[in-house]
């Protein structure tokens, strides 16, 4: 059962020693991320900015990393077709970038901009906004994809995790999760225009900082929708490092947080990511049935480097307790639910 201990004073992420000072979820990025203060080679030092703007029947998905010894940029987009749902994603690897990329200590402020002659895309931060605008020429078949998507956030609770591993006293995640941002704009490709509508289409940040151990499963899923007139969202996941501290399992609604136990993802036993799924709670707030309609599967076998990824998305339906009591009801919501195992 996880603890989930609030942190709600302001302070250095990581001791002198390079440990973590106070792991435990948080509203905000209330504890300093310094990129100096860490006491693990550069090599090993992640930093990535990833975004996922999902509509009922599109959404594309773009990284910008900076993982030490390897960079990913990726886009992704996803056509939910309900006859022939197809997605394409497209990478890029840089190596050995350890901090070239100057990724910012704060998802607050700071841009994240990447150029070169296959790939123009900018994450820029100003005010309550997240433009994200670019082309990745070659995207698929020759064709490019252009987007030029902008994200609001108004003031807002999210969800921060501290994790630190037990096996490694030098290793911490340190992570945001934004839900529940309207995003308006368009992507754009083979001649087809995917546009977004603020009224029912949200965007969501991963924001990530840390040093991990070589080999971790983890298991995340996340959506966003307008239950009675008002935002909601949900981050669940575990897995990932020492979360005795507390779980990233968190509810949203109209702003404010509502936390929850531990969620368990059962999946289905003949190992079939595109069979129905279920979702159990500890404590009974979060309870799901999830339909998949697609499987975004990616494996990588690069010597040193292993990832075998399978994020599903499909349509949701159950019930989500606020902690005053009260039962949302959502159902066939377009969401996304992942495991991942990755060794690097």
């Amino acid at each position: 059962m996880a603890r989930n201990h609030e942190v709600t004073e302001r302070h250095n992420l990581l001791n002198a020693d390079g440990t973590l000072a106070e792991p435990g979820w948080s509203k905000s990025l209330i504890q300093t991320y310094n990129r100096e203060a860490i006491a693990a080679p550069k090599i090993k030092i992640k930093e990535w900015d990833y975004y996922l703007i999902l509509a009922d029947k599109h959404a594309v998905a773009f990284t910008l990393s900076d993982d030490g010894y390897i960079g990913m940029q990726s886009a992704s987009l996803l056509v939910f077709d309900e006859k022939n749902p197809w997605e394409q994603t497209s990478s890029i690897l840089n190596f050995f970038p350890m901090g070239k990329m100057k990724l910012p200590r704060t998802s607050d402020d700071g841009d994240v901009r990447y150029h070169d002659k296959k790939l123009d895309l900018d994450f820029i931060k100003t005010g309550n906004t997240r433009h994200i605008f670019g082309e990745y020429r070659q995207f698929k078949d020759g064709k490019a994809l252009k987007v030029d998507i902008t994200l609001t956030q108004p003031p807002m609770d999210t969800m921060v995790i501290a994790t630190p591993w037990k096996e490694d006293k030098k290793a911490f995640y340190y992570n945001q999760k934004i839900n529940c941002m309207r995003a308006s704009g368009y992507a754009e490709f083979d001649g087809v225009r995917y546009e977004f509508n603020p009224e029912t289409d949200f965007g969501t940040l991963d924001w990530g900082r840390g040093v991990w151990t070589y080999d971790n499963t983890w298991y995340w899923g996340s959506g966003n929708t307008v239950v009675n007139g008002k935002p909601f969202g949900f981050n669940i996941g575990y897995g990932f490092g020492d979360t005795s501290a507390a779980s990233e399992n968190i509810l949203f609604y109209d702003g404010k947080a509502h936390k929850l136990d531990d969620v368990t993802f059962n999946l289905p036993e003949n190992g079939s990511y595109t069979d129905p799924w279920t979702f159990t709670s500890s404590d009974g707030r979060f309870e799901m049935d999830f339909v998949p309609v697609i499987d975004r599967a990616a494996k990588i076998s690069l010597k040193v480097i292993e990832t075998d990824q399978h994020q599903v998305f499909g349509r949701m339906s159950g019930k989500a307790i606020l902690d005053d009591g009260t039962v949302l009801e959502i159902k066939d919501v377009m969401c996304f639910a992942e495991k991942v195992r990755m060794k690097y």
